[in-house]
């Protein structure tokens, strides 16, 4: 459900590796020249430049969040499995000391997330989920990376999606208040139901499970959505409804389910569960996938897959991971 395009695989794994050499302590003039050379070869290489650099920042940032211990774990985590030749970088301080001294593009838009994050009612961290009790005895489960208000008073009850994902289970109120959801592109009224809600970038999903949810976006259209329908809406218009897939709500249990599913939708999805960037190759993206994984061990989902198809691991950077294939 990614909607921000992302530069060719091939050419953002060339940026990875530039960055792996220019963070490396042996870095030598000749890298340098070299890698400036590679740069201004194209608008492509440079947009792929600011994508990695942009993923660096917020595993950055992530680090900066979690404390000391939290940075040791991320690194410990990832330091056995990463490639030994010189492009990658080193372990311990020295990575840390590389990450840290670079000089990244201001990170006002990454920074602004997480004070939203900090902010908001109630919200997750990348990994976490959480399930919260409402004051009328309704369920709302928070997925990773989810931060919502929440607002009850005499007149209405309404939660505020800021960012992430929401699965609510709507209870019987004694005041018969409206359940509304808002969302950056519209509000949502619950009409006694089981529905997630997904705030994408420019989009919002909705998925109903039970019961009916109406949809009105910003610009003043509508339209209500039964038990197993689904539909992106965006602020000026609804898309078509499709069947619902039931499979998006296991999250609430810690697991994501993959039914005959391409590769690439499954990585896309493990990849909201821990921080930096996890991408495929093309040659594999379009691999058939089933099974149950876990939400909370992406990257023990990722040792599954490697496990059961003809692919491997490439831990390029502790935040640069890519599946390949394994020839």
């Amino acid at each position: 459900m990614a909607e921000r395009t992302v530069p060719d695989h091939a050419i953002l794994q060339q940026a990875a590796e530039w960055f792996a050499t220019l963070s490396d302590d042996d870095i030598t003039e000749q890298d340098q020249t070299r890698w400036r050379a590679w740069i201004n070869q194209s608008t492509e290489h440079q947009q792929a430049w600011h994508y990695v650099e942009r993923v660096g920042q917020r595993f950055q940032l992530a680090q900066q969040s979690a404390g000391t211990e939290g940075v040791g774990r991320i690194l410990n985590s990832s330091r056995a499995e990463r490639i030994s030749r010189r492009k990658a970088l080193g372990g311990g301080l020295a990575c840390m000391a590389a990450l840290i001294s670079w000089r990244y593009t201001p990170l006002s838009a990454v920074t602004q997330q997480v004070v939203d994050s900090w902010t908001a009612d109630h919200h997750t961290a990348t990994g976490e989920t959480r399930q919260l009790t409402l004051a009328d005895g309704g369920q709302l489960w928070l997925n990773t990376a989810t931060a919502v208000d929440v607002n009850y008073n005499d007149s209405v009850r309404q939660i505020s999606l800021r960012t992430g994902e929401v699965l609510i289970q709507t209870g019987k109120d004694s005041l018969n208040r409206p359940f509304v959801v808002n969302t950056r592109q519209g509000q949502l009224r619950a009409l006694g139901t089981r529905f997630s809600v997904w705030q994408g970038e420019g989009s919002t999903l909705l998925t109903v499970y039970e019961g009916a949810v109406e949809i009105k976006t910003i610009e003043g259209r509508s339209r209500t959505l039964q038990a197993g329908e689904q539909a992106l809406f965006s602020t000026s218009g609804i898309g078509q409804v499709e069947k619902a897939q039931r499979s998006r709500a296991t999250w609430s249990q810690g697991l994501i389910v993959a039914d005959n599913i391409p590769l690439r939708e499954l990585v896309a999805e493990l990849g909201r569960y821990r921080h930096g960037y996890l991408g495929v190759d093309p040659s594999v993206a379009g691999l058939k996938v089933m099974g149950t994984y876990p939400a909370d061990k992406p990257d023990h989902a990722l040792a599954m897959l490697e496990d059961a198809l003809p692919i491997r691991i490439n831990r390029l950077l502790p935040w640069w991971v890519t599946l390949e294939p394994s020839h």
